[in-house]
């Protein structure tokens, strides 16, 4: 009986599939070699200031596959990519290579940009602004809020979207660094027993009054590290140093000055950068797409 039944399959499928039969045109099926289309400026413009000197993708287009099936997202509007490829270049890529080297940006800037539209909202009420996976791949969402000075319907409370974009990408960027090489264990100790997964009911403010920079830097020490290098950097100096002053706790300014210390020789003994000149260059690049 059962060679009876396995001769029947092999008839069945002989019939159903003749060597004779038309497929079709294969290359036509998306995702098989097929589906092609004809470069955009957009696509132009990724190619000269990412691809061709960085070996950088900038993924625009949508594809769910490339994110969390479970939220609702957005795609990003085509006239907001090439606003925000340039301020990322002057802001952050262009400033790294004046401070470290072309090459230092080469090796180390991860090599596949996701781009989208929307906030990715978390269950906790949180929401992810950006993700580095591995070093390799960088998520950033939120872009269809992007507006600098000079595009339609700029408001200077708009600035406020452009340094958290900024800050999540410094943010991103220092994790890919202190992943390479790790800031020294000393970090770690100024806010032992400081830590909490609790951090999202903390407001910066009171977060400050603990030593943390943000509330978010509360979460590990590893994020601490990383906010301290985002917020030093986005908010400039100025920013920075009006931050620490009107904290009361002298504790606290005390281990936010500890931190400090630690990040800038971090950069100067590991990487050879300059933390004051980085700080100096990005918030001016800031600036000049905001005032």
């Amino acid at each position: 009986m059962r060679s009876i039944k396995i001769y029947l399959c092999i008839i069945l499928l002989a019939a159903a599939c003749k060597k004779e039969d038309d497929l079709g045109d294969v290359s036509a099926i998306p995702g098989l070699g097929g589906d092609t289309w004809a470069p955009t400026a957009i696509d132009n413009y990724i190619k000269t200031n990412f691809t061709d000197p960085f070996n950088v993708a900038a993924k625009y287009k949508w594809d769910q596959g490339e994110l969390d099936f479970d939220k609702t997202l957005t795609p990003p509007r085509e006239e907001k990519i090439i606003p925000v490829l340039d301020a990322i270049k002057k802001v952050w890529i262009d400033n790294y290579v004046a401070e470290a080297g072309k090459t230092f940006m080469q090796k180390y800037i991860p090599k596949f940009f996701v781009l989208v539209g929307s906030a990715n909202w978390n269950l906790d009420g949180t929401i992810t602004l950006g993700t580095a996976e591995g070093g390799r791949r960088i998520v950033l969402y939120v872009l269809n809020d992007f507006r600098i000075k000079g595009m339609p319907g700029y408001v200077q409370s708009d600035s406020v979207n452009i340094k958290m974009m900024f800050h999540t990408i410094e943010h991103e960027f220092a994790h890919i660094l202190h992943q390479t090489v790790l800031y020294p264990e000393d970090f770690r100790r100024i806010s032992v027993g400081g830590y909490t997964s609790n951090w999202n009911n903390v407001l910066d403010a009171e977060a400050n009054e603990r030593g943390f920079i943000t509330a978010y830097a509360m979460s590990a020490a590893d994020e601490d590290f990383v906010e301290m290098i985002s917020i030093m950097l986005s908010e400039g100096k100025a920013g920075y140093e009006a931050i620490v002053n009107n904290i009361a706790s002298a504790e606290a300014r005390s281990k936010l000055r500890e931190k400090e210390a630690i990040v800038v020789n971090y950069f100067k003994d590991v990487w050879g950068i300059n933390f004051a000149s980085l700080q100096t260059r990005t918030r001016n690049s800031i600036n000049a797409l905001i005032k």
